[in-house]
């Protein structure tokens, strides 16, 4: 037993080390550049897959094995860490950054949720629609932590004013105490404590608030086990079980919501970054693929999905009732006037509008704005404008120069005293390269350095042409399958594995698929990038996930029963548009004169 004990302590350190070597009669048995690009590509992938090691950490493998198998000089290799992909990165972080910092989210996920209404099926869609919304900016992670404390504060409040109407009720018709008022206490300690807490939550959640919510909930569901009055017992049984489906559903709208969004935009997710920079390296005569593009063939997926999505969870944990949600003029419930009072408190607790926000929300329009402007195709953009030049600016040299205005624009004016004169402040740019740094994400950056390394080192070595000579025989199967089968692949491998793992192992493999049948490379790629984001089952499939469950109203089933459907949805849409209004977009059913020509003997079947 304590020989099992040392193993499982040390793990993560035996599992580096039997991957290394017992991949290595690979280079050493069949001695060509392609086994030794393969044995680095396993390796990497593996530890990517398993993380005994920080991801970033693993991604520097390439930069040693490459220069020592004599695939890459270390000068190329250290040339694919930092491209593109990173001007980018760093100008929507600046943008994110000063989001962050002046409270902006808070006020348009706020504003949304205001306009949506009260209504529980309406309440619950304004927060997917907000926490969506951001997310097409700023991080999934950041979305969900931005808005979880928000929908914790509605939900605690909704209970409370359910339990409060329902003894209330109770009561009046019985003439006396209802036993139901001890829920209401337990809600009221519950909400207490994490009233306490929650001025500690800022961008993130606090674990003693998740923790303090489960021992409340255990707590009371002990309490509950210890009546012995059947009736009562029943009635009660109900209401924990109407109350547990609210925490539910408004917990896990915010999880799937922060991911859907983040398919709509170039820059929403680190995925579509990663086939953006993978896309326009491996075919730089396409120039098909920017910010407009892409917004103009995803924006239908999102939203298809978020509805279909919103109608899920609805019936799976509620109950779906139509006629309930669309009542218009009547009355507000208990529970409506407690979810709007919550809400307006909240908005109003943010005060009027500040200079920095004012600043922040120009340069994110104009930002916005200038990647529609740049290439939107069918007018001359911007970027006509230096025709010769064509090609040098791209959606990073955008983001650049919107992002170093942060450092750049004050964040506050001279204000004028009762006296008439000005106050003078010091010099403080809108965002600090402090702040900056808190907010990068650096080991996606080297993440995804990693992949670029390893794509240029299957290019070197001739391991692509291999692979892609061997993927041929898949060419006799229908289009659609082929599509459909990568999607299920990348699909159930992001579920094990970080979303940007995936997409960057499984990138240089579909690529030379594409070429082997034949076929336009974007009719693949673009699905599986889609797909490879929809990790929705477990806790620990994202980290938007993660901090939605860490509250505490979720179990693991719970997540895998609304997952699994929304997975299924989420294909579904994704084949539908990759068939139908993608089509058109980028001629899919003509093989392009900018993807590598591979002789081939079989057609593929349409």
């Amino acid at each position: 037993m304590k020989f099992l004990s040392y193993l499982l302590a040390y793990r993560r350190f035996l599992l580096i080390v039997l991957t290394l070597l017992l991949l290595l009669p690979l280079p050493f048995i069949i001695k060509t550049k392609e086994a030794e690009c393969a044995y680095t590509l396993f390796v990497v992938a593996i530890l990517w897959l398993t993380e005994p090691m920080p991801l970033a950490v693993s991604a520097l493998l390439p930069a040693i094995m490459f220069p020592l198998f004599g695939i890459m000089e270390s000068k190329q290799v250290a040339s694919a860490y930092f491209k593109d992909f990173h001007l980018l990165l760093i100008g929507v972080i600046c943008l994110a950054t000063s989001i962050e910092k002046w409270n902006l989210h808070k006020r348009m996920a706020l504003r949304m949720v205001m306009l949506v209404g009260v209504n529980p099926a309406w309440l619950v869609l304004g927060f997917m629609v907000s926490c969506a919304f951001l997310s097409m900016w700023l991080s999934n992670t950041s979305a969900a932590a931005m808005v979880m404390p928000i929908v914790e504060a509605v939900a605690q409040q909704i209970i409370k004013a359910e339990t409060e109407a329902d003894a209330l009720e109770m009561s009046c018709s019985n003439g006396s105490i209802n036993p139901t008022l001890e829920l209401d206490e337990n809600i009221g300690e519950y909400e207490c404590c994490d009233c306490k807490e929650k001025e500690k939550q800022v961008n993130g959640y606090d674990n003693d608030v998740a923790s303090t919510v489960c021992t409340i909930e255990k707590e009371y569901e002990k309490e509950k086990e210890q009546q012995n009055l059947p009736p009562a017992e029943a009635g009660r049984k109900s209401k924990e079980d109407k109350y547990n489906g609210i925490f539910k559903v408004m917990c896990l709208c915010v999880a799937y919501s922060a991911t859907i969004g983040g398919l709509t935009t170039i820059t929403g997710t680190s995925t579509n970054l990663i086939f953006a920079e993978h896309f326009n390296t491996r075919y730089p005569a396409c120039q098909c693929i920017n910010f407009g593009s892409w917004f103009i063939l995803s924006i239908p997926i999102a939203v298809i999905i978020l509805l279909l999505s919103w109608i899920w969870l609805q019936w799976i944990f509620l109950g779906f009732d139509f006629k309930n949600m669309l009542k218009c003029g009547k009355k507000k419930t208990a529970r409506e006037e407690a979810s709007a009072q919550v809400i307006q408190n909240e908005y109003k607790k943010l005060g009027p509008i500040s200079y920095p926000e004012i600043v922040t929300l120009v340069l994110f329009i104009l930002m916005t704005v200038l990647w529609f402007t740049r290439d939107p195709g069918f007018i001359p953009g911007w970027s006509s404008l230096f025709p010769k030049y064509k090609g040098y600016a791209t959606d990073s040299t955008t983001a650049l120069v919107i992002g170093l205005l942060f450092f750049i624009i004050p964040a506050k004016t001279l204000t004028r005293t009762s006296n008439g004169e000005n106050t003078v402040f010091g010099y403080t740019p809108l965002i600090t390269w402090k702040e900056f740094q808190s907010c990068m994400p650096w080991e996606i950056a080297i993440l995804v350095g990693g992949g670029f390394a390893l794509a240029d080192g299957c290019e070197a070595s001739k391991l692509s042409e291999w692979v892609a000579s061997k993927l041929t025989p898949l060419g006799s199967l229908p289009l659609w399958l082929v599509i459909l089968i990568s999607c299920l692949i990348v699909t159930s491998v992001t579920e094990v594995a970080s979303n940007p793992a995936t997409i960057t192992i499984f990138l240089p493999i579909l690529s030379p698929l594409a070429e082997a049948i034949h076929v336009n490379p974007l009719f693949i790629l673009i699905p599986a990038t889609l797909c490879t984001s929809f990790a929705f089952l477990l806790p620990v499939a994202n980290p938007a996930n993660a901090i939605v469950f860490s509250y505490g109203h979720l179990t693991v089933m719970d997540m895998v029963k609304a997952g699994l459907g929304i997975n299924i949805i989420g294909v579904a849409v994704v084949m539908l548009a990759v068939m139908t209004w993608i089509v058109p977009i980028f001629d899919l059913y003509t093989y392009p004169s900018w993807a590598l020509s591979i002789p081939s003997t079989n057609s593929t079947g349409l």
